[in-house]
């Protein structure tokens, strides 16, 4: 079956739309805020730094539809105004790191000059290693944990816990077995003292 062209407006000639596909009644339209926020998830998604696999896995949705929606013209912008509000924070917070910095080297020089000698040598160590590791980046990070178990054992628990712990230091070799003597407590009659 041919498609019906027109005149247009200007001379210009279009085709009718293909009624034969088309049930006016039950036509489904895309909710266009469901769209409109799936792009913005997966605009921030990407800003933050996951890949489109990633993003496609966390929504549960097609690759290719991240990859559309990133590479498209709106996406680029968006994503890019995501950009500029991240990278201006950031230049905000190093502005204040930076304004730190330089107090907190202006209180170190004053210990270190320290032209009263009211500071004792050690605390002017302890400044000085602080200076060292913490601003040159030397320190190495640190991480405390740590738990704690309650328990109440019976008697018989408690020396069975015991021997297993005895048995598998023998078995590791930080325990020598000594055979036991036995023990005077009074001296004996053949005995010299």
């Amino acid at each position: 079956m041919a498609t019906n062209l027109r005149d247009g407006l200007y001379g210009l000639e279009y085709r009718e739309e293909d009624r034969r596909r088309v049930d006016r009644e039950n036509k489904k339209s895309p909710e266009i805020k469901g769209l409109w926020q799936r792009h913005h998830e997966i605009c921030n998604l990407h800003a933050q730094g996951f890949k489109n696999v990633e993003i496609a896995e966390i929504l549960g949705i097609d690759p290719q539809t991240v990859s559309n929606t990133v590479n498209s013209i709106v996406g680029e912008e968006k994503i890019s105004e995501l950009r500029e509000i991240r990278d201006g924070e950031v230049k905000k917070r190093m502005e204040q790191i930076r304004l730190l910095t330089s107090k907190a080297i202006g209180v170190y020089n004053e210990v270190f000059d320290d032209p009263d000698n009211s500071i004792t040598l050690k605390d002017k160590v302890q400044v000085a290693n602080t200076v060292l590791m913490e601003l040159s980046g030397l320190r190495v990070p640190t991480r405390v944990q740590s738990q704690s178990i309650h328990t109440t054992l019976s008697g018989e628990e408690l020396a069975e816990f015991k021997a297993r712990g005895i048995a598998a230091m023998r078995e590791a070799g930080l325990i020598a077995d000594v055979p036991d003597e036995p023990k005077r407590l009074v001296a004996d009659e053949d005995d010299e003292v």
